[in-house]
């Protein structure tokens, strides 16, 4: 068993970490307050092999482990939660591509996917259909070659702003077996956006209500077989956990940071806040938890990787526990800035606000209990 990183490992972490020290970092409160989708700095991060980071290499793609695009993710998370979550939003939708596309679809799509020249959404989620993505309700009728397509998708990250929509659609009867793979071009007539929600965090990236009115898509389009396609998002939802979880913890390992640098200058009663034993013990604990799900994350991904039986519970125990840990950590670490933690020039309160959806996207944390009592349950019978 791996308890140490090789050395190609560390190299990737270190990459990625200084690539969002420079590039993200110093730009992330500007555009969490302006609600800019920095799709240059996402193209530069692609350059690097970080667009495409577990698609195969034949298209352009870096061929990396899910351990690796855990650590790529915790990294350029440490510079901005919101833009290191969309990076991995777009990775797990080319992944779907690359698993589950044709060969001609693998070649029309991903060399232009993995450098980001084309930008891709996930588009599983509908108003009535969160947690119980089995019941969407979006149609896709057969015409001859082409699916007419109604419905809506809600809460779509990128949405408006992305060129491809890897969309969850209903082809046949009710329940998961009527479900199919699209994969949609965002300009086809018919297909309109929502207006850009106004969120509590996340709003380096457009999140928008995507509205299908009568467009027409090849059935060419489609993913693997009809009424997979249920299966095709929840096995890109085993990853987008991982990757989610990851990017809680560089969001709250910056907050940690931040903290550590804070509490050495502030001095309180004559003293430096460091000095303080109780302050000591509620930083040795952030840590300490921190570490843990970061084990957790890691432990998770490795069995993912080797396509373990017990893989999509795994990564459901750490989505719950990384996201959960994350934003403790990083509220904890607003608490011990006092006052100056609210304001937003400490970057404190964003990592706060961003950290705080990664508790409900890619399968609330509930969905995540249910996840794994239900496998626990089947395996004691």
């Amino acid at each position: 068993m791996q308890f140490a990183l090789d050395e190609d490992q560390v190299a990737v972490r270190e990459m990625a970490r200084a690539f969002a020290a420079e590039k993200i970092a110093p730009h992330a409160l500007r555009w969490d307050e302006e609600k800019h989708f920095p799709v240059d700095v996402m193209r530069e991060a692609a350059a690097l092999g970080m667009g495409g980071i577990y698609i195969r290499d034949d298209v352009g793609g870096s061929g990396l482990s899910r351990l690796d695009a855990a650590l790529i993710f915790e990294a350029l998370a440490t510079g901005c939660p919101t833009v290191s979550a969309f990076i991995s939003i777009h990775n797990m939708a080319s992944w779907m591509i690359d698993t589950f596309g044709t060969e001609a679809q693998r070649q029309e799509y991903l060399p232009k996917l993995c450098p980001m020249d084309l930008i891709a959404s996930y588009c599983l989620t509908e108003p009535g259909a969160g947690s119980d993505a089995a019941a969407l309700r979006t149609r896709a009728v057969r015409d001859g070659d082409f699916y007419l397509l109604n419905g809506q998708k809600q809460f779509i990250s990128g949405a408006g702003a992305t060129d491809i929509l890897v969309a969850m659609v209903r082809t046949g009867a009710d329940g998961p077996g009527g479900i199919s793979t699209l994969v949609i071009d965002a300009k086809t007539p018919g297909v309109s956006f929502g207006a850009n929600e106004r969120k509590m965090g996340w709003n380096a990236q457009p999140t928008r209500a995507v509205i299908f009115e009568n467009a027409r898509v090849p059935v060419a389009n489609r993913l693997g077989e009809e009424g997979i396609g249920f299966k095709i998002a929840m096995a890109g939802l085993d990853g987008g956990r991982l990757n989610i979880a990851a990017c809680s913890l560089g969001g709250a390992q910056s907050a940690l940071d931040k903290t550590l640098a804070y509490t050495k200058e502030r001095k309180a009663f004559g003293r430096r806040l460091d000095e303080f034993q109780a302050l000591q013990f509620r930083i040795a604990d952030m840590a300490i938890e921190l570490e843990a799900a970061r084990t957790f994350v890691w432990r998770a991904a490795a069995a993912l990787d080797r396509k373990d039986a017990d893989a999509t519970m795994l990564c459901a125990m750490a989505k719950r526990f990384g996201t959960d840990v994350g934003f403790e950590v990083a509220n904890q670490a607003l608490q011990l800035h006092g006052g100056y933690g609210y304001l937003s020039e400490y970057g404190i309160e964003k990592i706060v606000r961003d950290l705080r959806v990664h508790q409900i996207l890619e399968g609330t944390n509930e969905i995540m209990r249910l996840i794994v009592s239900r496998k626990l349950i089947e395996g004691a019978r």
